[in-house]
């Protein structure tokens, strides 16, 4: 069990004697879902900080009328959006749903800061996702009007999805993705033909559906192009 527990996100870099002292002076609170059973609802309040250390999730994003859906599956170990468990708003954006049999830790918000306060290293990796996340969101507005199309079409998935994740997909109709980007419909399906091309994303365009073949593949896209600016 501590073998998975260190591989967590956030527990990163922690010793096996400091957590051992940590363990003992923290709640840690363990749950099993079945597949198909729900995590997370859409709406629901960030109390704890939420693990997975076995099994897999699907993880759903929608807007309010679900004309636009980001699904991505998160394996463990992982953790579950922590940054909504402070700030203006700690209502989770997305549900969760178990794949396979999946294992949860949760950790209640005033056990976690303690823990953040016993020791630095906790304390580093958790402003480092905050750093993360709020770096790429300001990149992600910069680039939705400044970037190449493909550019802005990488920032918008990744900025909706966490690292690690797989079998990414975006559900949508392409006719309200191009106007979204505000190009001209030949010029949306020219720039997803050449992402097809280099095995960065899959999609047919008679299907609302656009998959994603390789998060990394997005992320090296934007490292590209800004390298040439």
């Amino acid at each position: 069990m501590f073998d998975i527990l260190l591989n967590l996100p956030l527990f990163a870099g922690v010793s096996r004697t400091k957590f051992s002292e940590i363990v003992g002076n923290t709640k840690f609170h363990f749950l099993k879902y079945m597949p198909g059973e729900s995590m997370i609802k859409a709406g629901d309040v960030c109390t704890h900080v939420k693990f997975i250390i076995s099994g897999a999730a699907c993880i759903s994003i929608a807007n309010t009328n679900n004309r636009f859906i980001v699904n991505q599956t998160l394996q463990a170990p992982a953790v579950i959006l922590p940054e909504y468990l402070f700030g203006r708003s700690t209502k989770y954006p997305c549900s969760a749903t178990a794949i396979t049999p999946t294992g949860i830790m949760q950790i209640a918000k005033n056990d976690y800061i303690r823990l953040l306060e016993m020791d630095h290293v906790f304390m580093f990796n958790f402003l480092n996702q905050l750093s993360v996340k709020a770096q790429q969101a300001e990149e992600g507005i910069m680039s939705l009007t400044t970037g190449h199309l493909d550019e802005r079409i990488a920032y918008w998935i990744t900025s909706l999805t966490q690292r690690n994740a797989s079998d990414i997909t975006l559900k949508a109709r392409k006719r309200d993705l191009y106007s979204i980007f505000g190009v001209q419909r030949s010029s949306f399906f020219a720039t997803l033909d050449k992402m097809k091309e280099k095995g960065i994303i899959d999609y047919d365009k008679n299907t609302d559906e656009i998959k994603v073949l390789s998060r990394d593949a997005l992320l090296n896209l934007l490292n590209h192009h800004n390298t040439e600016n």
